[in-house]
């Protein structure tokens, strides 16, 4: 595990789309993981400015999103089809064609599922995955008590990861109750993973995952203890529980 201690968010997001940008320079990286939420927002913004400054296509790069909430039309403002359009997509030379994720629209959720861990495994291989953290020690949307064997499926999501999405939706009513997530064994198959925390409301999962002895589904990112290419970038905050750097 490398540890990249950065004193705040903007400094965790310079420093992540710098080491994004420099995988992207090399030709062998043709297929990306990219993650939603509030902390890679920064990192897009970054990502997009370096790449125009140093003339760095996508036409050639694929990406993979982890996923998506079910019951969201595509357009939907919250849904993570429109999030990767406005912060990244719309702003890179990416085919629209070469870009991922799942349909949480589809009638045959199951079989939607399926299709996707097809598509990856059609890609060959995720050459880089880009992961945040849960409060609760998610990664993707695969909450406590996901097994560790899981492939892409559909998730329950805990209350407290609908609590902290809450502020993006009018109400707790409109936050969707379920996703489609890649699964952690799908995750573990990616060549890099690259995980990024802000904030001391990730410190205590951040602990779990540097400090902590146990490997343990109750709290999923522990299962990156065992991946032999893992990069965290975190801040002051989240490393705030962490004792051992």
């Amino acid at each position: 595990m490398n540890i990249i201690r950065v004193k705040n968010y903007e400094e965790m997001s310079l420093r992540a789309a710098e080491l994004l940008l420099k995988r992207l320079k090399d030709p062998e990286t043709d297929v990306i993981g990219l993650a939603t939420g509030g902390t890679p927002k920064g990192m897009y913004r970054e990502l997009i400015r370096l790449s125009r400054e140093n003339n760095v296509s996508f036409k050639n790069v694929h990406t993979v999103n982890l996923d998506e909430y079910v019951g969201l039309a595509h357009d939907d403002p919250n849904s993570y089809h429109t999030y990767m359009a406005r912060y990244l997509f719309d702003h890179i030379d990416i085919p629209k064609e070469n870009t991922h994720l799942p349909d949480g629209t589809a009638k045959d959720l199951e079989r939607e599922c399926a299709r996707y861990e097809e598509m990856i495994k059609e890609l060959r291989e995720i050459n880089v995955q880009l992961l945040g953290i849960g409060e609760n020690g998610h990664i993707g949307f695969n909450e406590p008590g996901t097994p560790f064997h899981s492939r892409t499926q559909v998730i329950a999501l805990a209350p407290s990861t609908r609590e902290a999405n809450a502020r993006y939706f009018n109400s707790m009513d409109d936050v969707p109750t379920h996703a489609i997530t890649m699964g952690i064994d799908t995750i573990m198959d990616s060549l890099e993973i690259v995980l990024l925390a802000s904030g001391t409301n990730k410190a205590e999962a951040l602990r779990a995952l540097v400090d902590g002895d146990d490997v343990t589904e109750e709290v999923p990112a522990t299962v990156l203890k065992n991946h032999p290419n893992l990069t965290v970038i975190a801040d002051d905050d989240a490393l705030s529980k962490v004792t051992s750097l």
